[in-house]
């Protein structure tokens, strides 16, 4: 690192950590460089070709050194530089994250935009990534992943064309990196992918070895070469070669050529450059290499470092004349670095697992952060199926949802917001705490507007127009207009491609009530009252057609006085009764003595499997005399292998119902448990409410849940990538080299998105989160999963402050749901249920007596969007607006291949789409990438030839040319009437469509 960068072991890229950019203070500052910029780089007019034509000369026989211009995480190029400073048109920049660039962008002249859009024709400035942030790759969930990037990329589209699209995928700073990130970036039609950041071991066996570069098989289902990238590890994370920072950061000396200066220093200058590039060169395969020159906030005087990085480059350069030097040094991108390496036409070694957990040394294990500010995890995931809810309806109902009786609806804020979360300093809660409440704050802001979008689009397709309310607390049983209004109405719309039942429970006064479903009958309800409270909660089972809506009407009875079912406490001399609850399909038995979960069965598939489930925490650890790191947002280091048990037993309460049966328990003033089990469901619901966690005792605490069972599980567990594909995960063990373990609790932690299950091959016991979490299995038969953490200390990784969580996050309430199945019919489960929690249904209340929408149109209680259901194994991953008359269309297949073992769900499946939608008809059928930036038809990629001992490369017939684009596929007409999608593809759509009834 330069010597602005932190000392070693310190995260350079605390980014956002200090200052975040959507904070107060950002206003004070500009975010991108006035117009003299863009003359540090700006050319005689060049060349205007596209892709890789406008790359430097390099040198075939010599090692050439490619120095990228960059800055990272703010906003760079900041303040202002000479205006009399003109360029050289070797000048290269890149630049990354659109968040920022865009708004600078929408603040500029006309002028200025031309300059701009004249040096990305050039090649000058080059966008790498291009998303709207650089997301994280371990709490971010695919679909999330996917909006973010084609914002950022929609962006790029419309401004620049194809000369802005970005050619190769750039994290440089996420703190590890996940198979499923890779395999959405070659969907995206990316040619390569560069990061920064891999284990400290793993790195040094890598350059050793000469495999800094290699494939990346990112797909277990894609077929080859759907899901392969090519990937690069940098050097030297993403900072400057030492003493090569010339930033007003860093405090580097200049290059100064004048001999009789006393500040002269080119020759050792030029000669330790050599040395450098000779031995950095010796661990990659080809005669190029790259070299980063910028890092966190740089750029701000662009001037300083172009100057310098002009005599470096011609210093060293004149060595090949002078001393006969085989290193030549250029100005270049990472995209035509990654081009040179294509024309190598080389074979490559093949990764198939992913780069988790990551250490940056012995002890420092970054693994914490999978679960630090579990309630802004949560809230973010909460954004996520709320967005889905509010771009369906928008697509769904039209332009009536932006303008109409409620006001200006608007998707947009609610997008953005989302997308900024999915950075990673943001959803991986790393920030400070100040940040993490402005990312607060910025969906809270975001959801206004949708909420408005959902109210024109309800009274549109409903014909009502309602007084429709939100209620965004009932989490903790607060919904002013359900506990005061006499009668009023539940309309639950439901996001997902097949009808759902779902058990609604809203808080409500105490009195009785009637609940009437759609067609006006009286269905079966309960009240029940929350423990440790006097609210009452009204539960009724709500059945929702597919992508639509039902509306149920809810009216106190008078002159009856209600019948609440409250609970029954258990005492420690009730030992001799029998603590169970169970519907038809599941049952679970609790310990009457300390009224632990002790066994779970499943009805169904006659399976019984003792399980034993409590909270733990682990003593955080300060440091000690093998290591002074300390557990922080980042880093998790407990200062003991065995965490220690919350209580040996719990208080409970037990309730039943027609409608419910749960199992309250309190286990200590800052942690309790609802267990739970609706009628009809096939999983055991565990509520958990955790904290404030007590810290006054000088001990920083990370809770977890824990089940264990006597499953011979071999060391071996199982964890979703973002969502989505599962990777095998095996203790104490890394299948690209021989791990040495110092950490054997928090190096064994892996990052839990949606699920992780255990096995012995013949039962699965699995558990779905709600949030990203940190898991593992330490033992076999056991899963533990953390749900909070509350810390005392700094890991000083860049944050600059414990992870404390004041305010609102230092209460946690969260679900983990536990599924017992045979393991040859358990992704049935899994994947179907995970779907369902990932888009749950939407409740909006409203009085009721509205007017009519349109006058003689009688209003309607329950709509269907799908004129028919989707199969079980295909999910509508996106519905939005895309323009005018536009919408975009995901299709996703959600299985892998062979999971579904006794059933077809992983088999190809094939739609029709002419009259699948109700609301519109479509006009005209555009496939496109994953981002929606390319027309699938004309998208092509570099290719590669893996060394799978396979013979022939990607794409390629016999004899053909290995390196350069791969063919385009053959033409052929897309036909609405059979789309086809093979297990865990997605296939993207642009779709002019006619609202129906608009005319």
């Amino acid at each position: 690192m330069g010597t602005n960068a932190r000392p070693l072991g310190v995260r350079a890229g605390g980014g956002w950590g200090a200052a975040g950019p959507w904070t107060s203070c950002v206003a004070l500052r500009p975010l991108l460089p006035p117009l003299s910029i863009f003359f540090l780089l700006l050319a005689a007019p060049g060349a205007r070709a596209a892709r890789y034509q406008t790359c430097p000369t390099v040198q075939p026989d010599m090692l050439n050194v490619h120095l990228v211009a960059h800055t990272h995480d703010d906003v760079g190029w900041l303040k202002t530089v000479d205006q009399y400073f003109y360029g050289k048109p070797t000048r290269r920049f890149i630049y990354v994250e659109m968040a920022f660039f865009s708004r600078w962008w929408h603040q500029q002249t006309n002028a200025t935009q031309e300059v701009v859009r004249d040096l990305v024709r050039q090649g000058r400035l080059e966008f790498a990534n291009g998303g709207w942030v650089m997301n994280d790759e371990a709490a971010t969930h695919y679909g999330a992943i996917i909006d973010q990037m084609t914002l950022g990329l929609r962006f790029l589209e419309d401004t620049f064309g194809n000369y802005g699209r970005p050619r190769v995928a750039w994290h440089i700073d996420p703190f590890g990196h996940s198979r499923e990130q890779a395999s959405l970036f070659a969907q995206m039609g990316f040619d390569g992918f560069f990061f920064g950041r891999l284990d400290y071991q793993d790195k040094w066996v890598r350059k050793e070895k000469l495999e800094m570069e290699q494939m990346w098989r990112a797909s277990a289902s894609l077929k080859p070469p759907a899901a392969d990238l090519f990937t690069s590890v940098l050097p030297n994370i993403y900072n400057p070669p030492e003493n090569l920072c010339w930033d007003v950061l860093c405090a580097d000396k200049p290059v100064v050529e004048d001999p009789r200066s006393p500040e002269y220093n080119a020759k050792e200058l030029v000669d330790y450059f050599l040395q450098l590039a000779t031995a950095q060169g010796r661990h990659y395969r080809t005669n190029h290499t790259m070299m980063t020159m910028g890092s966190d906030f740089q750029y701000e005087n662009a001037n300083m470092w172009f100057k310098n990085l002009d005599k470096l480059i011609r210093l060293v350069n004149a060595q090949q004349q002078a001393n006969g030097s085989r290193v030549n040094v250029l100005y270049s991108t990472p995209a035509c670095y990654l081009w040179e390496l294509n024309k190598a036409n080389l074979t490559w070694l093949v990764k198939q697992d992913d780069f988790f957990p990551y250490a940056d040394g012995p002890h420092k294990f970054w693994t914490g952060f999978f679960s630090s500010r579990p309630a802004l995890k949560r809230y973010e995931r909460l954004s996520y199926n709320f967005l889905q809810v509010c771009n369906q309806l928008e697509a769904l109902a039209g332009p009536a949802a932006n303008v109409g009786p409620y006001g200006s609806g608007d998707s947009a804020p609610l997008n953005e917001a989302m997308a900024v979360l999915q950075h990673h300093d943001a959803v991986s809660g790393t920030s400070r705490q100040h940040v993490a409440d402005d990312y607060a704050r910025q969906l809270a802001a975001g959801w206004g507007p949708c909420e408005v979008l959902l109210s024109n689009a309800l009274a549109r397709l409903s014909g009502s127009k309602e007084k429709f309310t939100f209620c965004r607390n009932l989490n903790i049983s607060v919904c002013p207009l359900s506990q005061t209004e006499e009668s009023f109405q539940v309309i639950i719309y439901n996001p997902l491609g097949r009808k759902v039942d779902w058990m609604v429970r809203l808080p409500v006064s105490q009195h009785v009530f009637l609940v009437k479903d759609p067609s006006g009958t009286v269905v079966p309800r309960d009240v029940v009252t929350v423990p440790s409270s006097d609210t009452q909660e009204l539960l009724f089972s709500a059945s929702i057609p597919a992508l639509g809506f039902s509306i149920y009407s809810v009216t106190q009875v008078p002159g009856q006085s209600p019948q609440a079912h409250t609970s029954q406490p258990r005492s420690q001399k009730l030992s001799s009764r029998i603590l169970t609850i169970q519907n038809e399909y599941i049952r679970a038995r609790f310990d009457p003595d300390t009224g632990l979960l002790v066994e779970l069965e499943n009805l169904d598939q006659n399976l019984l499997l003792p399980v034993r489930q409590a909270f733990y925490w682990y003593n955080a650890s300060i440091g000690n005399n093998l290591s002074t790191q300390a557990s922080g947002a980042y880093i998790f280091r407990p200062n003991r292998q065995e965490p220690l048990l919350m209580s040996r037993w719990a208080q409970t309460h037990l309730v039943k119902t027609a409608l419910v049966q749960e199992v309250h328990q309190n286990f200590s003033a800052w942690c309790s448990q609802v267990v739970r089990l609706y009628p009809g469901q096939r999983h055991l619901e565990l509520e958990w409410t955790v904290g404030p966690i007590p810290v006054g005792d000088g001990w920083g605490k990370e809770v977890i849940s824990r089940f264990d069972t006597a499953l011979e599980t071999k060391g071996l567990f199982f964890t979703d990538s973002n969502g989505r594909e599962i990777l095998e995960r095996r203790r104490d063990y890394r299948p690209t080299w021989e791990l040495n373990q110092t950490e054997p609790v928090a190096g064994n932690y892996y990052p839990v998105n949606s699920r992780i299950y255990i096995t012995d091959g013949n039962v699965q016991l699995t558990v779905l989160t709600d949030r990203s979490q940190g898991g593992s299995s330490l033992r076999d038969g056991s899963i533990e999963l953390m749900v909070h953490r509350r810390l005392l200390r700094d890991d000083e990784r860049g944050v600059g402050e414990p992870l404390l969580e004041k305010g609102s996050g230092l209460w946690v309430r969260g679900r983990h749901l536990v599924l017992l199945d045979k393991a040859r019919t358990a992704a049935v489960r899994h994947r179907l249920q995970a779907e369902k929690e990932i888009l749950a249904p939407q409740v909006v209340l409203a009085p009721g007596g509205g007017a009519p929408y349109q006058l003689e149109v009688a209003p309607r209680r329950q709509f269907s969007g799908l004129r028919r259901e989707l199969p079980p194994n295909v999910h509508l991953l996106t519905l939005a607006r895309w323009g005018q008359k536009m919408l975009l269309l995901r299709l996703e297949h959600q299985f892998a291949v062979g999971e579904d073992m006794d059933g077809n769900l992983s088999s190809p499946v094939t739609l029709d789409l002419r009259d699948l939608f109700s609301a519109f008809t479509i006009t005209d059928l555009k496939e496109t990438t994953l981002a929606a930036n390319q027309l699938r038809a004309s998208a092509s990629r570099l290719q590669w030839t893996p060394n799978t001992g396979g013979g022939l490369p990607w794409g390629s017939e016999a004899g053909g040319h290995v390196g350069g684009p791969t063919p385009k596929p053959a033409a052929s007409r897309l036909d609405p009437a059979s789309i086809t999608l093979q297990p865990m593809e997605i296939r993207t759509f642009l779709a002019s469509v006619h609202w129906k009834e608009y005319d």
